[in-house]
């Protein structure tokens, strides 16, 4: 087996970037960063900033990059882009903080005016989901509704000492209400009980937000889910690949739904649905147009956000 790799100083990091050509004109800075970051912290902002091997990424008909840098390529350029991402993942946290609270009431009193305790309820929620068996991994045997169960209840101990479950547990039994057991649930939770719910349900709140179909809506949710767990981690978010992708909605741009732009968008609709006058979005084109590097040169772009030509004028970011 090859050898794991051995331990460099900070300075002997630096000191590789060097020879692979990155510029670096302030040395004490930049170790500032790799001693706060992190060399694997850091390398991602680097990365669309080596140079491509053009014959090896025709072969595996993907980019694959040398461990050269682009010519003119700077340590400083790094830094930019990690804060423009840094700020990028801040914008992301406060819109689905409000999309999250604001669908979990939407689902607590839907499902709570047919049964306070609805989310514990099969009769409340779809077939698929409280009878169906999973037939494979470690959750074989056991239905969607029972691995949520385990997890909302694994959230609930966590919460134990919180006054309203203490309330709960002296006045009611433990008997917790759905629109006061929202208050445990994470995002995740509450995209896999949405995708749960009965058809009807789900698209009396898939309408509210502009989606077409509770179907649909369950897409957006997961894929926002996927964002906030990739923004609350500190990892990289302006050129991600989306690993749970949601369709493009009817009627807007061709974007591409591996990158994030699209889910900024639908975050976008969220928001002019939750907080009509919140200024979120104004912020969002702000930090676009003039936060991010001029890396044009080192052919780092927007494009690789997923940005289209003249996103800037589509009516969903015009504030008129």
């Amino acid at each position: 087996m090859t050898p794991v790799k051995p331990w460099q100083s900070f300075a002997n990091q630096l000191r590789v970037l060097q020879q692979r050509g990155l510029v670096v004109d302030d040395e004490t800075g930049a170790l500032n960063y790799l001693a706060r970051i992190g060399y694997y912290g850091l390398s991602g902002y680097w990365y669309p900033l080596r140079v491509i091997d053009k014959a090896a990424s025709a072969s595996a008909h993907r980019p694959v990059r040398l461990d050269a840098f682009v010519a003119g390529s700077r340590f400083e350029d790094v830094v930019r882009l990690y804060v423009f991402d840094k700020k990028l993942r801040l914008l992301a946290l406060d819109a689905l903080e409000r999309i999250e609270m604001a669908v979990r009431v939407d689902v607590a009193h839907l499902l709570g005016q047919r049964d306070p305790c609805a989310h514990e309820n099969p009769a409340c929620l779809h077939g698929n989901f409280t009878k169906r068996s999973i037939t494979r991994g470690p959750d074989r045997g056991k239905t969607a509704h029972q691995v949520w169960l385990a997890k909302y209840r694994n959230l609930l101990d966590r919460a134990r000492r919180e006054p309203f479950v203490v309330h709960h547990q002296q006045a009611y039994g433990g008997r917790i209400p759905i629109w006061a057991a929202i208050e445990v649930w994470d995002f995740g939770l509450l995209s896999k009980l949405f995708a749960g719910m009965q058809f009807a349900d789900q698209l009396v709140i898939a309408k509210k937000y502009g989606a077409v179909d509770g179907r649909a809506f369950a897409n957006w949710l997961r894929s926002l889910n996927f964002m906030r767990n990739v923004a609350a981690h500190h990892s990289r978010l302006w050129n991600i690949n989306m690993l749970e992708p949601s369709p493009v909605p009817h009627g807007w741009p061709a974007l591409n739904n591996t990158r994030p732009f699209l889910y900024f968008s639908l975050m976008q609709q969220f928001l002019r649905v939750i907080c009509p006058n919140s200024t979120w979005g104004q912020r969002f084109v702000s930090l676009l147009q003039s936060d991010f590097p001029n890396l044009d040169a080192q052919g780092v772009t927007l494009a690789d956000l997923g940005v289209f030509n003249g996103w800037g004028e589509w009516t969903l970011w015009t504030h008129k």
